[in-house]
């Protein structure tokens, strides 16, 4: 006898649906590891703010500096750029650990300033834009304005931070053959 859900069978069925026999068919492992979100790490121009329980004298407000530092009370320079809000917060703890009893120190990141993506060639705005969670190559074009009237929709090319590339077309990305993601420093290219 072969299980199949149904929503029919009511409240069970529902929990029935995210087994294995009831899978998305056709989800690839692509898919999958794209949606692993990581966890955001502090770029040059964020804003944090570094909070240290009972402590009000020693919380501030602080932009990461382009050298990728902040500098906080009793601790002068701390690196940050790089970091997660929490290996911050570890960091400046340990830092404060030898000075004031038993910190407690929270960073809340205020602004996020830092990542961005560049859309460059033939589109109607081209320039820097904010990166946000899981933007993709086609949301990157949409925030440009789009293709420009004589664009070459066959070979887009996304440079990556990392220094690797692709070429991907237009009517793959619309058709959601493509899902590139993008990452903080990647160049999209439409000539």
């Amino acid at each position: 006898m072969s299980v199949s859900c149904k929503w029919w069978w009511g409240p069970a069925a529902a929990l029935l649906a995210f087994g294995p026999g009831c899978a998305h068919h056709g989800a690839s492992q692509q898919d999958d590891a794209q949606q692993v979100v990581q966890e955001y790490r502090l770029a040059k121009e964020d804003v944090v703010e570094v909070s240290v329980w009972k402590e009000p004298e020693l919380s501030r407000t602080v932009p990461v500096r382009p050298d990728g530092k902040i500098t906080l009370p009793l601790l002068g320079d701390v690196p940050a750029e790089g970091l997660t809000p929490g290996q911050l917060e570890k960091t400046v703890q340990d830092k404060l650990s030898p000075l004031v009893r038993d910190p407690r120190v929270t960073v809340i990141v205020h602004d996020v300033n830092g990542s961005r993506i560049y859309v460059t060639g033939m589109v109607t705005r081209p320039g820097a834009f904010p990166l946000r969670s899981h933007m993709t190559v086609l949301q990157a074009l949409a925030m440009a304005g789009g293709l420009a009237e004589f664009a070459d929709r066959g070979e887009i090319t996304v440079l990556h931070a990392d220094g690797s590339r692709h070429v991907v077309t237009y009517d793959d990305l619309v058709n959601g053959k493509v899902r590139r993601q993008l990452s903080a420093g990647d160049t999209v290219v439409v000539p």
